[in-house]
């Protein structure tokens, strides 16, 4: 049983690796990619955002974006480790 858990923990650390989340802001001005361990993947910005010269609005949207994309990742983590809980069977846990 504890050889499953651990292969069931290792399972889970690689399918959160390749995991893509999505996190945008400013209407899609910035826009950012996490795997699930949160990790910042990729970093999208749009030309006219970059040009504005507002340093402090683009670190903001940047932020936002990360923001967003964070709690997809939690949310997604939940629904996953949900839905692994499920097919658990452990008395007085389910």
């Amino acid at each position: 049983m504890l050889q499953s858990a651990k292969e069931m923990q290792e399972k889970m650390a690689q399918e959160l690796a390749a995991m893509r989340v999505e996190g945008s802001s400013g209407g899609g001005m910035v826009q950012v990619v996490l795997n699930g361990q949160k990790n910042l993947i990729s970093i999208r910005l749009d030309p006219e955002v970059v040009n504005s010269g507002d340093c402090e609005m683009l670190q903001d949207l940047i932020l936002a974006a990360f923001n967003d994309a964070s709690s997809r990742v939690d949310e997604q983590v939940a629904n996953k480790l949900g839905a692994l809980g499920a097919n658990l069977k452990i008395p007085g846990l389910f």
